[in-house]
This record gives structure tokens, sequence and C-alpha cells, in this order.
């Protein structure tokens, strides 16, 4: 039997730039490429590339009627099956936009949206992608299915009767959705109880949390892997870890970390998905120190690096201690200065160099006091060995006269153990 290769879908890419846009709205040929490239990660074939400047959006088609003509003669000339705008459009226009180019159209940000989809893996991910999708969907339900469709009762050319059930089928889809999203929001409000849980209890143990940031594809995953060979998926493609991982990692004898990978933040990332990451990135909130790694190989390095900040900022992280990582310096074109500075890292998490650097600088930022000590404990106050099991690293335990042990403690530790700390 001849297996069928599967059909890809052909894309053509529309962007437009405006002066009365604001900056990090308009499209440029950078945008552009970088949307062909989240193209590319859904599983789509970027076909064709409009680039509109135009004094100001057309309020009905966004591009106006012409180019709209055009980009229509070009989808039927190589035979495209959708068209993605680089710029967020209003409900309204993405379905005047369908009907005028006669093939599917989306968003930047109804793409994002389907990679996250894609990519979830968790029931935390999939629960946060499913609230993002339906607050974005809700807005574009009119005209989406025909059954959703207002019929001309309004306006005095349907037949009498007609007005009821279209907008009754439609308000019953809007009810039907707003209940999932009252869901979902209660679902992803125990996700943060437990998350609320868990930090407590690291907070008891004093266990400082370091969270990796930074835009999507600068190598978050690889250096998660090199650090504490966690063994997730680390691919050269935009979006390839959307599941926050943690894991342990001994920074040196006397201090581990929890190490946690966040989602990768992107331009023009749909406010959406912010708000309903917010389970997971709020986990930024309460890190103890940041890594953002920054892809240095990348000529709009500076670029990115200002959007993660920026969204660092929104998510109420701004203020946090944090050390610049800059990745694949291996690959910094020749005669590139690279970045110096105290809290200024280059590495290469690839092939490991630099790392060790990486580690000093963290234990540096984490110093809390923390000690190795040999305590002596009485028999009748044997308690505290459970006590020290929960607070401390406990590296080993020898009765004899007393109990000896070896134990790893922070200063809140100490300072209750100090009676039976040797001498």
């Amino acid at each position: 039997m001849r297996q069928t290769e599967e059909i890809r879908d052909k894309v053509v890419l529309v962007g437009l730039h405006s002066p009365v846009l604001k900056k990090e709205e308009n499209a440029s040929e950078e945008t552009m490429e970088e949307l062909s490239a989240l193209v590319e990660t859904a599983g789509g074939e970027t076909v064709g590339i409009v680039l509109q400047n135009r004094p100001a959006p057309d309020p009905r088609t966004f591009i106006g009627e012409g180019k709209v003509a055009e980009v229509q003669l070009y989808c039927e000339n190589v035979e495209a099956t959708m068209v993605i705008f680089d710029n967020d459009l209003s409900p309204s226009q993405q379905r005047v936009l369908t009907d005028l180019l006669g093939v599917q159209v989306l968003d930047r940000c109804g793409l994002i949206l389907d990679i996250f989809a894609q990519r979830a893996q968790t029931k935390e991910g999939r629960l946060q992608v499913e609230l993002a999708q339906y607050r974005y969907l809700l807005p574009r339900l009119t005209g989406m299915w025909t059954h959703l469709e207002r019929q001309a009762g309004t306006s005095g050319k349907g037949p009498i009767g007609s007005k009821g059930p279209g907008e009754t089928q439609l308000e019953t889809d809007r009810r039907h959705i707003r209940r999932k999203i009252d869901k979902l929001r209660d679902d992803l409000e125990d996700v943060r109880r437990v998350r609320g849980t868990q930090r407590q209890q690291r907070r008891k143990n004093e266990i400082p949390v370091v969270a990796i940031v930074g835009y999507t594809n600068a190598g978050k995953s690889t250096l998660l892997n090199r650090l504490t060979g966690a063994g997730i998926p680390a691919n050269n493609r935009l979006f390839d870890t959307l599941d926050t991982t943690s894991r342990l990692l001994a920074v040196d004898d006397t201090l581990d970390v929890v190490l946690s990978d966040t989602v990768g933040f992107i331009r023009k990332l749909p406010h959406q998905l912010v708000e309903a990451f917010k389970a997971t990135l709020e986990e930024l909130e309460y890190a103890d120190l940041l890594l953002h790694v920054i892809d240095v190989s990348n000529p709009e390095w500076q670029l990115q690096a200002q959007v993660v900040e920026s969204l660092i900022a929104e998510l109420g992280a701004g203020e946090l201690p944090r050390i610049d990582v800059f990745n694949k310096y291996d690959r910094l074109p020749v005669g590139e200065i690279m970045p110096h500075g105290e809290d200024i890292c280059a590495i290469s998490a690839k092939t490991g160099e630099g790392v060790d650097r990486l580690l000093e600088l963290i234990g540096r930022k984490l110093d809390r006091g923390v000690r190795r000590v040999v305590l002596r404990i009485p028999y009748d106050k044997g308690g505290l060995v459970d006590t020290l099991y929960r607070e401390a690293k406990v590296e080993n335990v020898e009765y004899g006269e007393t109990i000896a042990v070896t134990a790893v403690c922070g200063p809140r530790t100490l300072g209750r153990m100090e009676p039976f700390i040797a001498e």
C-alpha cells in the first residue's frame, strides 16, 4: 500500500508597517523572518511574503482593498492554503479577509496559540493553552461557523421571525465558552495553590530557586540539560519546550538549588498566553535568582533581550537578582565584542565552555552563610536528627557517645543547632 505524504499548509505571510502603529506592533523583515520560523514550527511551509507600507491600517481590510486583491491573486498562483498576518487582526478584519482571500486567515497570535496547543504535554500546560485559546476564540465566534451567523432579521431583509434563532445559537455558544473559561480558571487556581505549597516547602528547607528565562530558542533547555542532565528535548526550533521542568542542581559542596526552565518569550507574545501562563510564570516572582539566557550569535540579540526584560518586569520580577548568560558565544561573529560585567557570563551550553564560571557566579549570588558542620547531639535530643533531615542536607550520621551528624545547614538551622556544633 502506497503511503501518502502528509500535506502541509502552504502559507503566504503578510505584514503591515505604518507610522501610526507602535514600534512593537509593526512588521519588518526581521519579524517576518521570525514569523516564517513559527510557520515551520507549526508544520507549515512559507510560499511567499508580502510586506506592505501604509500611512494607517484600513479599518475593514487592514492592508487596503487593492493589496488584498494582490494577495488573493498571489495565493492562487502559489496555491496557498492559508494567509498569516504578522500583525494582530480584529475579529471583523479576520472575517472580512477570510471571505475576500478565499483561504483561512490567521494572525500571529492565532499561530502562536496553535503552536502552544501542539507543544503542551502536561495537564497544567494543556489547561493554560486551552484557556488562552478560548479567550482568543470568544470575540471571533460571529461568522466563524455558518450555524453561528446572525440571520438577516435585524435589517428587515429576512423573513419575519428569523431574528431570534441565530442570535440564540450565538449566545448559547458564548455562554458555553464562558463557562469553560470559568472552569479552566478554577482548575488553574488549584495549580497555583499546589505551586504555593511547593514553594513553602522549599523555603522551609532553605532551597533557593533559580529560574532560567530567555527568548525562545536561546538555549534554555540545552543549559538545563548541561547543568543537571535533565535529558529534556532541546531542538533548534521555536517553542520546542513548553512545559516547565525543574531539577535539583548541586552548585558546590554546600549549595543545592532548584533549577527551573520556563517557557520561552517572543515578540508580540499574545496577552492571552501571558495571562493564562501566570500560574507557571509567577514562579519567576518567587525565584531567588534569574538566569537570563541570551543567544549572542543572533544579530537581533539586543532586541530579543529587551523583549524578555519587559516581560520579566510585567510579571513583577524586575527587581530580582539576575545573571545575564550570553549563550552560543562560540558562534559569535568574528570581530564582535562580547559584553562584560560583574553579573555577565559567556558560555556555550552545547560544549560546556564557561559553565564552571556560571556555577561560581550562582554560588556567589546565593551565598547565604551556608556551612558544613559536625553536630554532636545527645541521645535525649535525638529528635533534632529528624529536624536536620527536614531542614538541612544530612551527609553522614554516626552513633557513639553522642549522635555525630555531618550536615550542610543554612543560617536559620545553624542558629538553632549552635549548642551542638563540634569545635
